[in-house]
């Protein structure tokens, strides 16, 4: 499976990607959505909803289960992706290209403490 090094993961499955204004752009991870299959709906965080790093703040559900999705760091709720709500298939599709919310982090270094490719290649076997 190829991981992206531009971006940083969790082990709960998360990517999370840098942006040049200081947020960070969550999605789920390419293993998350081709272990979970088919996904049929999606929850997001309402945006200004205030989060702690490892918080359960969405929801995806496939055919096969239901699964949280937790926050990779502390910070706020700045933007929610509704294209995904409305096609949740799009994540099947391109796991990478889809992102979920975006976090105004409490702190931007917060980030650099998450799981970096080759980690998370490790952490999930591929």
């Amino acid at each position: 499976m190829n991981n992206p090094d531009d971006l940083r993961y969790t082990e709960s499955h998360e990517w999370v990607r840098k942006e040049a204004d200081g947020t960070l752009t969550v999605g789920i991870t390419d293993h998350a959505q081709e272990a979970l299959g088919d996904l049929v709906f999606i929850e997001l965080p309402a945006i200004g909803r205030k989060l702690g790093a490892g918080e359960a703040c969405a929801v995806v559900e496939s055919v096969k289960a239901a699964s949280d999705i937790y926050s990779p760091v502390a910070g706020e709720v700045v933007a929610a992706n509704d294209a995904v709500v409305a096609a949740p298939e799009s994540v099947n599709t391109d796991a990478w290209g889809q992102w979920l919310f975006k976090l105004e982090p409490v702190s931007a270094a917060d980030a650099d403490k998450l799981l970096d490719a080759a980690g998370y290649t490790a952490a999930t076997g591929g």
